[in-house]
This record gives C-alpha cells, sequence and structure tokens, in this order.
C-alpha cells in the first residue's frame, strides 16, 4: 500500500526568480510558473525540490509544468523525503484533528482531508458515513498522489469500508470504485443529529455541500416560528435545520428536479415533511414572481453556485450577486433576516460585502449586518493563504 506514486527519476530542481522566501515559510502552499527561473520538462506530480534565488533549498513538493500553478509545498523541512512515512503522518494529524471536532453518534459526514489546508495539497476525502470520496485537483496531484494506496489507508484507519473516487472534469459526473461497489443509491449520513443523504457518484461536489454545516446551524438557531425561504436549495441542508428549528413553513426552490426531490426526500427523512414546499423553478424567475405577488418570508437563504468560476468573471458575478440579493430582500418581511452566500474564491469578503450592500440598496431597503460567517473546522486553511477561505456568508436583518 503506497499512499504516493512512485517515481523513478530524481526530483526536479527548482529555482526561485522572485523573492517568495518568507511567504513560503509561513505557510503559502502555492507557487506560480511566472516566480519561477525555468520549467524544465517534467511530468505533472513529478517530485521537486525548490532553491531561492541564491540556490539554498527552502522547500519539498511536486511539480506540474503544464500548469500555472506549477508547484504545491508538501514539507518546508529540506531532509524531509516525500514518502509514504510523510504522508501518513499527516493523514493522522488530520484524522486526529476531526476526532476532536465529532462525535460520530451525531455527525458522520464530514470532510477528513482539506488539501493545503491539511498540508496535503490538491487532495480532498470527504466521509459519509462508511463511505469515502476521493477527489484530486488536476493533474498535478493526480500525477503525484495514489488514489488506491489511500483508499486502502482509509480502510485501515477509519470506519470506512467503501471509497469512490470523482473526476474532476468539466463534462459531468464521473469516477470509479476504489474499494467496494459503486453505489447505486444515495448514502446516508448524519450531521449534528439531523439525517441526510448525499449521491456521491453523480451529486455535486463530492454529493453534499459539507462546508455549510456551521451556517446552517446558524439558521437552525435563528429559525423558530419563521417562514423560511431556502433558494438555490439544492437537496435542502438549510430546509431541513430551519424546519428542525421550529420554522412555521420552509419553502425550497431549485431549478434541478433532482435536487428537489431530494430535498423532499430530506425533509421526510427528519419527519418534516408537512412542512415543507418544493420547487423546481429557476431561483431569478420564481423571485420575480414571487414578488409580484406580494409573497414574503421572515427568514431568506440565498446560497447560490459559484458565479465566478476564474477572476474574468469577477464582475458579471458581483452584478448577478447584486440581482440576487435584491431580489431576496424584496420577498423579505419587515424586521426579517436574509443570509447571502457565496461560495467563489474569486469574491473576497470585502467584494462581496460591497456586493451585498448594493444589492440590499437597490432593493430600497436597510439592513444590519447580524454576523459574518465563513466554513467549518473540518475545511481548515493556510493563514497567509486568504484565497483558501471561499465560502462567506452574511446575515442580515432588514428594516
Amino acid at each position: 500500500m503506497s499512499s504516493i506514486q512512485r517515481q523513478t527519476t530524481s526530483p526536479v530542481r527548482l529555482t526561485l526568480s522572485r523573492d517568495l522566501v518568507r511567504s513560503l515559510r509561513r505557510g503559502h502552499p502555492w507557487v506560480f510558473a511566472d516566480a519561477l527561473k525555468e520549467r524544465p520538462h517534467a511530468e505533472p506530480g513529478a517530485h521537486a525540490s525548490l532553491a531561492d534565488k541564491r540556490g539554498k533549498a527552502i522547500a519539498r513538493g511536486f511539480y506540474d509544468p503544464s500548469s500555472p500553478l506549477s508547484f504545491r509545498v508538501c514539507t518546508l523541512a529540506r531532509k524531509q523525503m516525500l514518502n509514504d512515512a510523510w504522508a501518513e503522518s499527516c493523514f493522522e494529524r488530520a484524522l486526529t484533528l476531526r476526532q476532536r471536532l465529532f462525535d460520530s453518534a451525531s455527525t458522520s459526514g464530514y470532510r477528513l482531508f482539506n488539501g493545503e489546508g491539511d498540508g496535503l495539497p490538491g487532495l480532498v476525502v470527504d466521509v459519509y458515513a462508511e463511505s469515502a470520496v476521493i477527489k484530486l485537483d488536476g493533474p498535478g496531484p493526480e500525477g503525484f498522489w495514489d488514489a488506491q494506496g489511500i483508499a486502502e489507508w482509509l480502510v485501515a484507519h477509519t470506519q470506512v469500508t467503501q471509497v469512490y473516487q470523482r473526476d474532476r472534469t468539466r463534462g459531468g459526473p464521473s469516477g470509479r470504485a476504489l474499494v467496494g461497489d459503486t453505489p447505486t443509491q444515495p448514502i446516508a449520513f448524519t450531521e449534528n443529529g439531523l439525517r441526510f443523504t448525499a449521491d456521491i457518484v453523480k451529486g455535486q461536489k463530492t454529493g453534499f455541500f459539507l462546508d455549510q454545516r456551521d451556517n446552517r446551524a446558524l439558521i437552525r438557531s435563528m429559525a423558530q416560528g419563521q417562514r423560511t425561504l431556502n433558494v438555490f436549495g439544492y437537496t435542502g441542508g438549510f430546509s431541513v435545520y430551519a424546519g428542525a428549528g421550529g420554522a412555521s413553513h420552509v419553502t425550497t426552490v431549485d431549478i434541478a428536479k433532482p435536487a428537489i426531490a431530494a430535498a423532499k426526500m430530506n425533509m421526510e427523512l427528519n419527519e418534516l415533511g408537512h412542512l415543507h414546499e418544493a420547487v423546481a423553478e429557476d431561483a431569478f424567475d420564481f423571485l420575480e414572481h414571487a414578488q409580484g405577488s406580494g409573497m414574503r418570508w421572515d427568514l431568506v437563504v440565498l446560497d447560490p453556485p459559484s458565479f465566478a468560476p476564474n477572476r474574468q468573471s469577477a464582475e458579471r458575478a458581483g452584478k448577478a450577486y447584486e440581482r440576487l440579493v435584491a431580489a431576496g430582500a424584496r420577498v423579505c418581511s419587515s424586521g426579517g433576516f436574509v443570509a447571502a452566500a457565496s461560495c467563489s474564491s474569486h469574491v473576497n469578503l470585502e467584494a462581496f460585502t460591497h456586493h451585498v450592500e448594493q444589492g440590499i440598496g437597490a432593493a430600497r431597503r436597510r439592513a444590519t449586518v447580524v454576523g459574518i460567517h465563513q466554513q467549518p473546522a473540518d475545511h481548515p486553511t493556510p493563514l497567509p493563504f486568504p484565497d483558501f477561505r471561499y465560502l462567506k456568508l452574511i446575515l442580515l436583518r432588514l428594516d
């Protein structure tokens, strides 16, 4: 069992063309191509050593000459070999953190490995009860990590008995079973005592948005007696929490009919189906119709997919956030709450706050910030790497 793909060539030697030593020593895990003196030929994922401009070795990691993100740091210990012993020490440290964070009796769905945040560049593992999903972030990580070996480590050291690998593709979900059979049904798991299912084969991300766990708990704490609207509701995570928090009624809106069917099932799993209305419709069309019909909610959750998949789309994404927040504010009752979220790393918190403010203004409303929230503790990030803190949720109370 090996967690790292075996390599027969010596590590590639890379040299910085910029003075990034302080940033790297503080924990920034990436070096882009334009910061290297040259990019020698090698296979994606090749082991590499990185030296400063004077030729002094400062880091070990892996290299992808075909990517703008050319070098990912694994260790600053110059004598540390990138081998199974190194990898497994990182795995064990990540596992220990999750054991501190979660009581498996109440939460069996969580992120076990969060890539660079756990010192495991490009490697993500999400656990759903006895099933796990592995994702590798591009050709570099795919050439460095051995997914089969990682799957075997998971089976040997955790409660996992089934491992599935999801591919990073734009053409629709694809992947393969590494341990056990390919699941034919969604996987059941618990989160804060609530019951959910995740389609780890065809669902978005790895089947569920685990990163919104703490924000769902926030909505649960706000929902008592509130008519709640969950827009871009996907499989109803926020809806279930609102219902469990005592919402008087919950409406889930998502354009995808399979997602709406899953939202209904998740509400019923928690005996909340009687509170629930599920609507398969475009979110903007629904909000426009709701405003025209005079419909109002006391608690409005706006959790869209990423409007900015790259930096070039950030300006267009900002306008979309403003339009969405304005539409959500228009159907929020006086004294009610709007929770606006963004999962785009290309729209930082400052920019997102500006877009939220613009949206509230466009709706001719006034708002007070009740809280600003980000991703949970099982999604750790390197301190000097703000781009990795991609998730933002701003909770507002409207006039």
